[in-house]
């Protein structure tokens, strides 16, 4: 759990007022990434030992990994009793983003959840938003839900997560004025204080790019293609929703997330745990060899046994490649899958045929939604 003891060197360092993002910790030297905002809310964790503190970290994660498969199931229109609740939850601690959330003591699962639970509220629900900001507050990634929002023409909503966001970080310079001042001027750039961009544990775009190229830095050859693609990947989030058929809104929460994991500049494996609400999303819509597809992409764990160790990530063979990268791969082709329906569909809304990522047009009222190594834990404090 090398990632929960920078959690609470963070908060220690809050507590005495110690230099925020000067210091290493764990004999990987790990520094704090996070906003002042997220080392403000790790203060709890210096109040206990570091043994119960992992104990607890394991329950609080496994009980959050039920709400997300709860959360999960809401987004797809499904409820989930309580024994298929707690079956799926067990099996889906053999998905690999999970488990290395767990063995890090990483936060991706409480993010998750903030965000679903956001998202997934009936329209006009009060300070819906609010819950959204404050994920985005804690790791910047979820900001990118905010643009959807606004996309999509929910400005109110929009405006509430953009103010609740805000609030984190004013919080935060009230706080901590000078570590304030330091991450968003300075560390909010240096994404290579996270992590070597080119390693396997990097499952973004760039680390994809990176390893294809056989450089430690892509350049243009990332960063163009990357907006590129955020560009795309909030267009087709925007177009999927528009059809306003049943459940469309959950192709472009989907769309939304993996499209945020492949453009941020390092996206560790565990980042991915939005796999979990992918696969309840094809399972409930009976798309089952996709659902198969999916779930052996994220439980073979080909990352690791591709050659790594030193700087071997740079010198591997073509056909180990797609070994290497198999979650950028995979979201790169949920992209393309949702383009081409569009793309065959025009304006008429997809129909619920084998193979089609995006949600049927017309379904039963009842299916509606609501609306390691050191390498591995040097690189898994993440933004």
């Amino acid at each position: 759990m090398a990632d929960l003891l920078v959690y609470r060197a963070e908060g220690e360092a809050v507590v005495h007022g110690g230099d925020l993002y000067g210091f290493t910790v764990t004999e990987w030297r790990l520094p704090a990434t996070y906003p002042p905002f997220a080392a403000v809310l790790f203060v709890p964790t210096t109040w206990i030992p570091v043994p119960a503190l992992k104990v607890a970290f394991l329950a609080g994660n496994a009980l959050l990994l039920a709400r997300l498969v709860a959360l999960s199931a809401r987004l797809a229109g499904r409820t989930a009793p309580l024994p298929l609740l707690c079956a799926a939850a067990g099996l889906a601690l053999w998905v690999e983003p999970v488990f290395q959330t767990l063995l890090f003591g990483q936060v991706n699962l409480a993010i998750a959840c903030l965000v679903l639970w956001d998202l997934t509220r009936p329209p006009g629900a009060r300070a819906k938003g609010l819950a959204l900001g404050i994920a985005a507050g804690v790791k910047l990634t979820p900001a990118i839900f905010i643009a959807y929002l606004f996309l999509t023409a929910r400005r109110k909503e929009a405006a509430t997560a953009t103010a609740s966001f805000a609030g984190t970080a004013l919080f935060g310079a009230l706080l901590l004025p000078s570590a304030t001042v330091d991450f968003w001027t300075r560390r909010v750039f240096e994404t290579g204080r996270i992590g070597k961009a080119w390693i396997v544990d990097n499952q973004s775009l760039q680390g994809l790019v990176a390893r294809v190229a056989g450089t430690e830095t892509p350049g243009p050859a990332w960063a163009l293609p990357a907006t590129a693609l955020v560009a795309t990947g909030l267009w087709l989030a925007t177009r999927a929703r528009a059809h306003r058929s049943p459940g469309s809104d959950r192709w472009g929460i989907l769309l939304t997330a993996f499209t945020a994991l492949l453009v941020c500049p390092i996206s560790w494996s565990h980042h991915w745990v939005w796999c979990v609400p992918l696969l309840a999303v094809l399972l409930a819509e009976g798309r089952m060899l996709l659902a198969a597809g999916t779930a052996l992409v994220f439980t073979a764990r080909t990352l690791w046994l591709v050659p790594h160790q030193g700087d071997r990530d740079l010198h591997l063979p073509w056909w180990q490649q797609p070994l290497a990268s198999p979650y950028p791969l995979l979201g790169l082709a949920l992209l393309a899958g949702a383009a081409a329906v569009l793309r065959r569909r025009g304006a008429a809304p997809p129909d619920d045929g084998p193979g089609n990522p995006l949600p049927a047009a017309r379904q039963p009222s009842a299916q509606t939604s609501a609306q390691p190594s050191a390498r591995s834990s040097s690189a898994s404090t993440m933004r």
